[in-house]
């Protein structure tokens, strides 16, 4: 009885990582300038969707007065180059283009604040600088 359990465990978790992979194999929504919005917030988590692969790409979760903003960032490898870090708590403030994807409102960040530090992920028309 357990061995089944586990071997739909795993079949599940496969299936979830497959499904993941797909959903986020597709690139995000174009940049549009007449959409650019400046949000100040405190992180509350840095993610890497998907979490395991060869492509990750970075995410911030943005708590914003009582709204909580979804901000997609760049590749981890861009991020990992460009030696920047964020934590629970840490203050920043992004400009991007607020977009919708699949539904749900997201940022792409064009620009994040960090105290003194300004990480520049696209330039003005939009493009990434990755």
């Amino acid at each position: 009885m357990l061995a089944r359990r586990t071997v739909r465990n795993n079949v599940l978790q496969v299936t979830l990582a497959l499904v993941a992979a797909f959903a986020f194999a597709q690139a995000p929504p174009k940049y549009d300038a007449a959409t650019e919005t400046k949000v100040k917030g405190a992180v509350e988590e840095l993610k890497f969707l998907p979490p395991t692969g060869a492509k990750p790409f970075a995410y911030l979760v943005v708590k914003s007065g009582a709204d909580t903003i979804e901000v997609f960032l760049c590749p981890k490898s861009f991020l990992d180059d460009m030696g920047t870090s964020f934590k629970p708590a840490d203050q920043v403030e992004v400009t991007g283009s607020k977009v919708k994807q699949d539904g749900a409102d997201l940022i792409l960040a064009r620009e994040v604040v960090k105290g003194d530090d300004t990480l520049t992920l696209r330039f003005k028309d939009g493009k990434p600088a990755w």
